[in-house]
């Protein structure tokens, strides 16, 4: 297998994730072994929009399609996000306010706007608010937010039936009009055979039955979406079955942990407790000592010694707020450093210039097990011994 080095990341063709080669010997940092790689599509960025559900999810679309039809697609995001917030704004509304109502979401967000209005590409639907060369969300969702709130807030106790078009309104003029080119969405949904209903969430949380659908209790679940609740050793070996066999997986999970650099194109779980991954560099763990960790704010050039996570500790880290659902992601690889551990290869949504490695990071095996919030997959990704636990 062809070593690969973390730093010289290069991106080339569809696949967008081709390593400059270079031999374990001479190399200081990160040396990968590539185990998969999965085709995909150009990484984009969701600039200054809370839509990395969509832009996740999208992706995991457009790799699917690609798989089964040789065909790249490049999607429109905000067409989901614009359905996405109509239901949103309904749902709200119903609940009298008592419910999110924010720009996240989760991956079936993107599946229940395909399953009910198809889906666009980008050159026919944009989305981008008038003013802006790059999607800028702050004044629309701030907008959007404060309407609704105030249509449950009527001190007349009694709703119009005016508030759903005044809404959509909102929406037409920042984003445009989505029900101007749904005929065409539709069509190209059909054209494509690509079914929604063939694509499964999972989850991996003790406190619930496994083997169950259960409602994922994180905020940006806000349609109350079920997801199969499954063993975590269960839900690595489905990941790691996925990726070897050419599935890439939609990744929904926390990004905010100490371990987590986009800079460095690198996720990790060290043993020792680290403020976070940015300042000065270190290329041997054995070189540096705790206080130089907690004082100095060190990034890890080498593999270090990382914890052993447990299924209590991904509950407790769930319980306590520490892992949270912040961000979706799109896994399209696995990876093998020199000591044996995998990464996962993670497409983010944050421009192919954000980081040295086209916008892509790795995550650790650890990092992985403990910040893993939810993952979608094909349904035929799962290895047949879960699937029929599920009764699949």
């Amino acid at each position: 297998m062809k070593k690969y080095l973390l730093i010289a990341a290069l991106i080339l063709g569809s696949i967008n994730f081709v390593n400059a080669q270079q031999s374990a010997e001479d190399s200081l940092g990160f040396v990968f072994d590539t185990i998969s790689m999965v085709p995909t599509t150009p990484v984009k960025s969701q600039h200054k929009a809370g839509t990395c559900w969509s832009y996740a999810t999208s992706s995991f679309v457009e790799t699917e399609m690609l798989r089964m039809t040789d065909k790249e697609y490049d999607l429109s995001e905000i067409y989901f996000v614009y359905y996405a917030y109509q239901s949103k704004a309904e749902s709200f509304v119903k609940l009298h306010g008592r419910a999110n109502f924010g720009a996240g979401g989760q991956a079936h967000d993107v599946m229940d706007v395909i399953a009910k209005h198809g889906m666009i590409t980008e050159a026919d639907y944009k989305g981008i608010i008038p003013g802006f060369d790059n999607h800028v969300h702050a004044e629309f969702d701030n907008i959007l937010e404060g309407f609704v709130k105030d249509v449950v807030k009527n001190p007349s106790g009694h709703l119009s039936k005016a508030w759903k078009n005044a809404y959509s309104s909102l929406l037409n003029s920042y984003i445009g009009d989505a029900t101007a080119v749904e005929e065409k969405a539709k069509s190209l949904t059909k054209e494509t055979g690509f079914n929604t209903d063939d694509y499964i969430e999972l989850t991996s949380y003790m406190y619930k039955d496994y083997y169950k659908e259960i409602r994922l209790e994180v905020p940006d679940n806000w349609s109350f979406s079920n997801y199969y609740n499954i063993p975590m050793e269960e839900m690595m070996e489905l990941m790691n079955n996925a990726l070897k066999n050419g599935y890439s997986i939609c990744w929904d999970g926390d990004v905010s942990s100490r371990g987590f650099s986009h800079k460095n194109a690198l996720a990790i779980l060290p043993e020792i407790e680290v403020k976070n991954m940015s300042g000065t560099e270190q290329s041997k763990w054995e070189d540096v000592s705790e206080k130089d960790i907690k004082e100095n704010m060190y990034s890890f050039k080498s593999p270090v010694p990382e914890k052993t996570v447990t299924e209590q500790m991904r509950q407790d880290a769930f319980d306590e707020y520490t892992i949270t659902d912040d961000h979706l992601m799109h896994l399209t690889g696995l990876l093998k450093d020199q000591n044996g551990t995998l990464y996962y290869v993670t497409k983010n949504s944050w421009k192919d210039d954000s980081n040295d490695n086209g916008g892509y990071l790795n995550m650790s095996e650890a990092y992985v097990r403990l910040a893993t919030v939810a993952i979608m997959v094909h349904k035929d990704a799962l290895p047949k011994s879960l699937k029929k636990k599920l009764g699949l």
